[in-house]
């Protein structure tokens, strides 16, 4: 029984000790998503949707919850923001070329259509990101209006 109790307290020394580590916060600039919003001109439902339930993982700015601040938890959800931008990041919208944007914007709607996205790890804690019927509809025909935009743009030869 004492090998559990000596066990036991090295394991709580060394989550007390994990506390005063943490990984590099996705705490940017705002301004960052200027111009995708200015390109892709959500409406103010479109942009509400996707200011609760995508912006936190896919742009240059995560607001963060209480629960952020605990290790290891906060190494899981930096990775999760870091994959998430690798797969689309808002932050870096007019970097991409029309056809990356054009095939970014095909890859949400079949994400959002088939429920892959939000992830369910996100929507678990954060409620409000569980998109309706209703809210997956708006966010698919405001791809679909964008999309078309990108296809009638002149294409780089």
């Amino acid at each position: 029984m004492k090998i559990f109790k000596k066990i036991g307290l090295v394991l709580l020394v060394a989550l007390v000790i994990a506390q005063f580590f943490s990984p590099e916060k996705n705490e940017g600039n705002t301004e960052d998503l200027t111009a995708f919003f200015t390109e892709t001109k959500p409406s103010a439902e479109v942009r509400n949707i996707l200011e609760t339930a995508c912006l936190d993982c896919h742009s240059s700015n995560t607001n963060y919850p209480w629960y952020s601040k605990i290790t290891p938890v906060n190494y899981w959800l930096a990775d999760h923001i870091k994959d998430g931008r690798k797969h689309f990041d808002v932050s870096k919208w007019s970097d991409y070329s029309i056809k990356k944007k054009d095939h970014k914007f095909d890859e949400l709607a079949e994400e959002v259509e088939e429920k892959k996205m939000p992830l369910p790890s996100y929507t678990w804690a954060h409620g409000d990101a569980n998109l309706t019927d209703a809210q997956i509809k708006a966010i698919v025909e405001w791809v679909e209006q964008v999309r078309v935009g990108y296809a009638l743009a002149p294409q780089p030869q």
